[in-house]
């Protein structure tokens, strides 16, 4: 993760793991392999039965190898998780979301899917979509850094509608607004939903669909973790967030909003808590592997058994990455 592997160096670790049948998961993130690289490890993925996780975020991927592993994984049924985060792609026709779609229809062991940096539109997302319509294996869909906007989360209170699988959803720093996230909320609100975790920093949503998300979440009980920070806060919903803390509805550690009051004011102020906020990096205080800071691997983590579904997240357990988490490649 993050040296100075290019293509030569990922031809020959893809060209290692044909006949591999040990390691579980592999982390590039960074690695400048680019699209020659990426085709080695896309034909990797053709004949390795073993790997389960694949991270080639910022790897300077290109359509042709986006689109490669849509094909691949159509037929690949080891890989659990791959992030294709940030790849250079220079056409508006968002051909690798159409491929990538059309992969979802009948790829029935992907449970990860990171698309963070596609350039990703609403109409790109439609067709997304329409393929989770069919899809139940998928638990985590990362849409984060694109450009998604209320009728892209239209599209997704569908699935959430009636896709009872999917449980972990990004959608941070996008543009959805006060209308996408009303829409959310109609899905959230649902006793079919199974979201969760939602994370919608930085959407531009203001008090009417911030407050609509608070209050779907007092009926129904399922979505345990949302993140907020960075929209149109005010009095309103400062009001509603601080009940659902107080309350216990929404515990400190799953959102990354904590209360604070002045004069009799409340208000609320940044946690440094999220989805991924310590996946790539060491943080200087605390504990490495957070669970507050980590909480999608604490979600998509398989409970032990006669564990109760709380025994991931409890803060008391001892520091280090979970003992179900394959130990990646750095």
């Amino acid at each position: 993760m993050c040296n100075d592997i290019e293509s030569a160096g990922a031809e020959v670790l893809a060209k290692s793991l044909h006949h591999n049948n040990v390691l579980l998961s592999l982390r590039l993130t960074g690695n400048k392999i680019g699209n020659k690289g990426a085709m080695h490890f896309a034909s990797m993925l053709q004949v390795n039965n073993t790997l389960q996780e694949l991270d080639l975020a910022d790897c300077d991927l290109t359509t042709q190898s986006v689109i490669a592993f849509a094909i691949v994984l159509a037929s690949n049924r080891s890989l659990c998780s791959i992030n294709l985060s940030r790849p250079l792609l220079f056409s508006l026709q968002e051909e690798t979301i159409i491929h990538i779609s059309r992969m979802l229809v009948v790829n029935h062991s992907l449970r990860e899917l990171h698309l963070g940096k596609m350039g990703m539109t609403d109409t790109g997302l439609e067709r997304l979509t329409e393929a989770l319509q069919t899809n139940y294996s998928l638990r985590y869909l990362d849409l984060r850094c694109n450009h998604v906007t209320r009728d892209g989360a239209q599209c997704l209170a569908k699935v959430l509608k009636h896709n009872g699988t999917l449980e972990i959803l990004d959608l941070s720093f996008n543009r959805i607004e006060d209308d996408g996230a009303l829409y959310l909320s109609e899905a959230v609100a649902l006793p079919t939903c199974s979201l969760k975790a939602l994370s919608i920093p930085s959407n531009n949503i203001g008090k009417l669909g911030l407050v609509a998300l608070a209050t779907a979440m007092k009926a129904n009980s399922t979505l345990t973790h949302i993140y907020i920070w960075g929209n149109r806060l005010d009095e309103t919903v400062y009001k509603a967030f601080s009940e659902l803390l107080a309350s216990g509805r929404l515990t400190p550690e799953h959102s990354d909003v904590s209360v604070y009051e002045v004069d009799g004011q409340v208000f609320l102020a940044e946690a440094f808590h999220g989805l991924r906020r310590h996946y790539y990096w060491t943080p200087c205080q605390g504990r490495d592997w957070d669970p507050a800071s980590n909480a999608a691997l604490a979600l998509s983590a398989p409970a032990a058994p006669n564990a109760s579904p709380s025994a991931a997240l409890d803060p008391t357990a001892p520091e280090g990455p979970p003992a179900s988490q394959p130990l990646a490649l750095s």
